[in-house]
């Protein structure tokens, strides 16, 4: 009999943050029910104001999603939703990456030039500049969406990719790019 995991669509900060295609690209629902593990050189706590900052070469792990940054603000809200902004250290990128359901080696990764927000609230993860969203089987690249912009809501498996940081697309601003491999089906000529 197989074993169903509950219901999830999770913390990413950026789990993110992470899925950016629909259906194919959930992140482990197991992930939810798993605690959140942050390290850092140095942690500062508002307690009036409900806000963590995890400063110096920061890594957020929860089950199979693992994140990484110089800089981590994570706020919390009267009613206990988080809101995470992982920055980019100066000159690199913030990235996450997370085991995805429907497979046994399916993972989705994230990169952020500047930033990666997520929000559990309303369940939206947000890359900043020169970001790019990739899907993978075991170490090959099945589908990859880059932009200076991508937001993806993981409740209606909606994403769009823009080419400014504001979210906006602007004529001659740059262009935003999708890679689309066939699968495996499409590949056999089955349609079925």
């Amino acid at each position: 009999m197989m074993q169903i995991h509950p219901s999830v669509r999770h913390y990413l900060i950026v789990s993110t943050l992470a899925c950016t295609f629909a259906g194919s690209a959930l992140a482990e629902r197991a992930d939810r029910e798993k605690p959140t593990n942050i390290e850092a050189n140095q942690m500062l706590f508002d307690e009036s104001k409900q806000v963590n900052t995890f400063i110096g070469n920061v890594v957020v792990t929860r089950g199979t999603l693992v994140m990484h940054g110089e800089k981590l603000i994570l706020k919390k809200d009267s009613a206990g939703y988080q809101f995470g902004t992982l920055f980019a250290p100066a000159g690199g990128i913030a990235t996450f990456r997370q085991k995805r359901d429907g497979g046994k080696d399916l993972w989705m990764e994230g990169l952020a030039a500047d930033r990666i927000e997520y929000d559990t609230k309303n369940e939206v993860a947000k890359l900043f500049k020169r970001s790019k969203v990739r899907m993978l089987d075991g170490p090959k690249v099945t589908d990859e969406v880059e932009g200076e912009f991508i937001s993806y809501d993981t409740r209606t498996e909606f994403y769009t990719a823009n080419n400014t940081v504001s979210g906006e697309s602007k004529p001659g601003a740059g262009r935003v790019r999708a890679t689309i491999q066939p699968r495996e089906k499409e590949l056999k000529g089955d349609d079925k």
